[in-house]
């Protein structure tokens, strides 16, 4: 993923370094706190899993705006509508195009021709509606359709059992350069798919209605 060395994100790729930096000194120090003191350190283990939480949610948002930027001004609002379908534990599969159209590689849905917003996003994937089992297909700031299928990966490279979204994930990326993100129902896990991998990020805990 070669892109990143120039992802002109500079200052929060600064901020993560230096959050990284910080979680390595606070763990070094727990450490040797646990080999001097016999008191109970639980508080200290619970620190430091909300620290990798926090600094995994900013390393999420750094490498969506690196591979997303040049492509969407409407990264806010796909960022939000995951992060509210993480919390619902609604199953979603965003595409969104980059260089590469992904007309020849997915089966058409239905037309929406719409601007980007995260409401609308989350009503297409609500359980239940006619849409919600396919996906977005999203190029530059406007919807171009959903309920789209997407070609299935033959291979299972997280060495245990896919479901079927993540595998027209990965199925996608592995023909274009489009960068897919999949929400699980079953867990709310967001991961995004870029090249043929996939990758786990953290949504965070949405306090928005």
């Amino acid at each position: 993923m070669d892109e990143t060395d120039n992802c002109d994100f500079s200052p929060l790729k600064e901020e993560l370094k230096h959050r990284l930096r910080l979680l390595q000194s606070y763990i070094a120090t727990t450490i040797e706190a646990l080999d001097g003191s016999d008191d109970c350190m639980l508080g200290e283990f619970e620190r430091i899993r909300k620290d990798i939480g926090e600094t995994e949610l900013l390393a999420g948002t750094f490498y969506l705006k690196c591979y997303l930027s040049s492509y969407t001004d409407k990264i806010p609002e796909i960022t939000r509508s995951v992060r509210h379908l993480s919390d619902r534990r609604h199953g979603a599969l965003i595409v969104v195009e980059r260089e590469q159209a992904t007309g020849e590689f997915v089966t058409p849905g239905i037309g929406i021709g719409a601007e980007i917003t995260n409401s609308l996003l989350e009503s297409i994937f609500a359980p239940g509606t006619p849409l919600h089992d396919g996906a977005v297909i999203l190029r530059l700031d406007r919807i171009v359709s959903a309920a789209s299928v997407l070609p299935l990966s033959v291979r299972d490279s997280s060495g245990g059992k896919l479901g079927t979204r993540h595998r027209a994930a990965l199925g996608l990326s592995e023909r274009c350069d489009a960068l897919v993100v999949v929400v699980s129902e079953e867990t709310g896990r967001a991961s995004f798919a870029i090249e043929g991998r996939l990758y786990p990020f953290a949504t965070g805990t949405s306090t928005e209605p």
